[in-house]
């Protein structure tokens, strides 16, 4: 499962219609800074953070930002897909990385279509559109606990609630997995299973959306957001936004930082 931010409407970067599969059958990507939402009009193997998951149609997706991504198509291949960054705010709903939309998907397919047929993408009526979607693919996943977690592994659920509470310590790997009552071993496969990422990878994630969040919408200072964040080295810090972010903390304050890598559709 992975935590999306939906209490307000995300930032909307692009919406439209991805066509695949014409002139090669496998794609591998990362988008640095940008979660990814597919609705699935075919068959194909999709693998996200190193675990493969089938999708056929009706099938929907969330990838996280900076998580590496491999599609394997059997020939032409066409989806809807939106490209966004949620905002972090309110308690997240937890949401599996693939999932069948059943009797849902024609519903999505209208609400994405709509937002396509709309212009710009980062128009009020576009993100609702896509914020709407967003919401419809958050309710088919399994119902909340009262703690806000989804019904996946308890295990995993205790150390994301860890996680959440303790992003400005020192996290590892051992005392998440004492936190939640299991070996190293088994957490890192239930991690792996149920979020589509590492352990170390869903950390660093979850941190840098906290910094670039920090950064963008407060007037904390860097090394105070370096600290709040689980990062108080500064030049491990200014590595890790050039990394994750796409640039220096200053840059990412400003909206000037250009993130590296290529961005398929």
């Amino acid at each position: 499962m992975i935590p999306l931010h939906l209490t307000e409407p995300p930032e909307l970067v692009n919406v439209g219609v991805g066509v695949h599969g014409v002139r090669g059958l496998r794609d591998v990507f990362r988008l640095p800074d940008l979660w990814q939402f597919h609705l699935y009009g075919y068959s194909a193997d999709l693998t996200v953070g190193g675990t493969t998951y089938p999708v056929a149609p009706g099938s929907v997706s969330l990838t996280p930002a900076g998580v590496p991504v491999q599609f394997d198509y059997r020939g032409r291949s066409e989806h809807l897909f939106a490209h966004f960054r949620p905002r972090i705010a309110g308690e997240p709903s937890y949401v599996p990385v693939v999932q069948d939309a059943g009797t849902t998907a024609p519903v999505l397919s209208d609400m994405l279509r709509s937002a396509i047929g709309a212009s710009p993408s980062g128009s009020p009526r576009v993100v609702a559109e896509v914020w709407a979607a967003l919401w419809r693919v958050a309710q088919l996943s399994a119902p909340l606990t009262e703690g806000g977690v989804a019904a996946g592994h308890s295990a995993v659920a205790a150390a994301i609630s860890y996680i959440e509470a303790n992003l400005a310590r020192a996290l590892t790997v051992p005392a998440l997995a004492a936190a939640a009552g299991v070996s190293h071993n088994h957490l890192t496969r239930l991690f792996r299973t149920e979020t589509g990422m590492t352990v170390v990878a869903y950390i660093r994630q979850r941190r840098m959306a906290r910094a670039r969040h920090l950064l963008v919408s407060t007037t904390l200072s860097i090394p105070a957001i370096a600290a709040t964040v689980g990062i108080p080295d500064l030049q491990a810090f200014n590595k890790t936004c050039h990394r994750e972010l796409g640039g220096a903390p200053r840059a990412v304050r400003a909206g000037n930082a250009v993130a590296a890598g290529t961005r398929p559709v």
